[in-house]
Formats: structure tokens, sequence, C-alpha cells
């Protein structure tokens, strides 16, 4: 198994759209990029932690790509909108690909490049492409949420 951290607004519905993906194992939403340890959802929405709210994807490499995931993930969201998705505005809604190693990051940065040249957007990708840093799992109401609600899409 390999791990996935992707950002791209409010983590309901990046978790939801990553759950339905064969090859996918399991998915948790929580809090990173920030630099206050073990925050809440309340902190994080004060939009002062500088976390990004974000989900991590464990994934199996024999039947998905890291690439593949990244492909999904510029469908299901605007990356041209900084600190901002749809309606939910701030940093923590940030468009980001926290990478967990070399080649993660080059494949994000080559996808990125790949995306921009094609002039699929009419405004500039902002997704960050960083390192990835602690990850702190987000309160158990969160996990799963419009699966748990009969809500998943």
């Amino acid at each position: 198994m390999e791990k996935a951290t992707l950002a791209a607004g409010c983590f309901w519905g990046i978790e939801a759209a990553f759950r339905k993906v064969e090859g996918v194992e399991s998915t948790l939403v929580g809090y990173t990029g920030g630099h206050v340890a073990a925050p809440s959802y309340e902190e994080v929405c004060s939009d002062t932690t500088g976390h990004a709210e974000a989900v991590q994807i464990e994934y199996d490499p024999s039947r998905i790509s890291y690439e593949q995931l990244l492909e999904i993930f510029w469908n299901i969201h605007d990356p041209t909108t900084p600190n901002r998705q749809g309606p939910d505005v701030g940093s923590q809604y940030r468009s980001a690909v926290f990478f967990h190693s070399a080649e993660q990051q080059a494949a994000a940065l080559a996808s990125k490049e790949r995306l921009e040249e094609s002039g699929h957007f009419n405004h500039p990708i902002v997704t960050e492409i960083v390192q990835a840093s602690e990850f702190y799992p987000a309160e158990d109401y969160h996990q799963c949420y419009y699966e748990r609600r009969g809500l998943d899409r």
C-alpha cells in the first residue's frame, strides 16, 4: 500500500469521491500543512492554524497509480481559486498536493504542468505542491461523512 495526501476544499466531498475509486483501500480526513499540533475542527475553521482540510488516501499501486489519483484530484475541484472552493473560503480550503516521496513530487509537478499547458483552465493553477507533514485525523464525526448520512454522491 502507498499513501497520497490531497487537499481540494471541504474534505467531506473529496473523501466521498476517492472512496468510490477502485484501488483505494481506505481514506482518512484530517488536517495538515499547518503550525498547530493536533488542531480541532473549530481551530482549523478559524483560519489561524495554517492547516488545510485534506484526505489521506491509502491505495494499492498495482490497481491504481498515483498519476491516476492526481487526474481525479484535478477533476473534482477548481485548482485556480486560491483559498476557496465554492462557498468555502479560507486557507483551510486551499488546493494542495502533499507529497510523500521524490517520485510523488515529480509526478505532481509534471501533472500540474501538463494541465497548465492544456489550456483547460482560463486562470493559472494555484495548487501548492509541498512536502507532506504531520497529518492529524479529524474528529470521528467527519470520517465518511456523506456515507454515514446516506448522502454519498
